[in-house]
């Protein structure tokens, strides 16, 4: 294959004309739009040779990172799409003789009912991503009962006063375990309340002092940002030991439907 006989996707959206104007991709590479006739739809793309993008790990978050900034740029434009994630290439098809820009358009059509009703559906909202942890020395308190004197006056061998403090720190993470699996249900119940859906992600950023509570992606109309932090605010005010991060507004990363890279060569 050529140089140039793929398409590099970054996302799918409403055909609207100008939308990727002056927008560059990975590696400063110019993006244009390809609209698909008939279906409203059109692609956000580059030119790209049949081959993933592959590099170190600072080299992949530069990368990630300008994809997720043109990605960005083009929402606020249009108000409406389904981001791709990093490597989504589109081959031409060389026993068909059908170009990636055909390729790309044909699964657009076949697929057409499904990209609106998707597009529809996240139209006027954003991801936020909300980690609440617990801070597991704030809630477990500082028995002085409970702990171990600094000296060896004690008259305790090293190895038990470590047996000790291990068990401490099982008491303690034991202690936090059970208050944030009480907590976890409320909050999870009051942002579904203010937001469209909610989507469990791993922890990315919880310290080795802190207990999970929830970590999540939400789907919410703009004009409900502030509700989602009322929710977060009063939550910290009945327990001032939670860490409470909140990100956003991003794209709907998380609630754009995967069915739409099945056609994708992940070449």
């Amino acid at each position: 294959m050529t140089e140039h006989s793929a398409l590099y996707v970054y996302a799918l959206l409403p055909h609207r004309q100008g939308a990727a104007d002056g927008v560059t991709g990975l590696d400063g590479r110019p993006l244009r739009l390809i609209g698909v006739p008939g279906t409203g739809v059109a692609a956000l793309v580059h030119d790209a040779a049949p081959a993933p993008f592959q590099g170190g790990d600072e080299q992949v978050r530069r990368w990630v990172a300008e994809q997720s900034r043109a990605v960005t740029t083009v929402w606020e434009r249009v108000g409406g799409l389904l981001p791709m994630t990093f490597n989504v290439l589109v081959a031409a098809d060389t026993e068909s003789g059908r170009s990636a820009e055909q390729c790309l358009g044909d699964w657009i059509r076949e697929e057409r009912d499904d990209i609106t009703g998707r597009l529809e559906a996240l139209a006027g909202r954003c991801e936020l991503r909300v980690e609440i942890t617990l801070d597991r020395a704030a809630v477990t308190g500082g028995d002085p009962a409970d702990s171990t004197p600094a000296d060896d006056g004690d008259g305790r061998s090293p190895g038990m006063r470590r047996l000790l403090a291990k068990q401490r720190e099982q008491r303690a993470r034991a202690t936090a375990g059970e208050i944030a699996d009480a907590l976890h249900a409320g909050i999870r119940r009051r942002l579904l309340a203010v937001a469209d859906d909610l989507v469990d992600r791993a922890f990315n950023q919880r310290t080795d002092d802190e207990t999970g509570v929830l970590s999540a992606a939400l789907l919410v109309r703009h004009e409900d940002i502030d509700a989602v932090g009322a929710v977060l605010s009063d939550a910290q005010a009945g327990r001032p030991e939670l860490r409470i991060r909140f990100l956003g507004p991003w794209p709907p990363y998380s609630f754009a439907d995967t069915r739409r890279e099945e056609y994708a060569e992940h070449v």
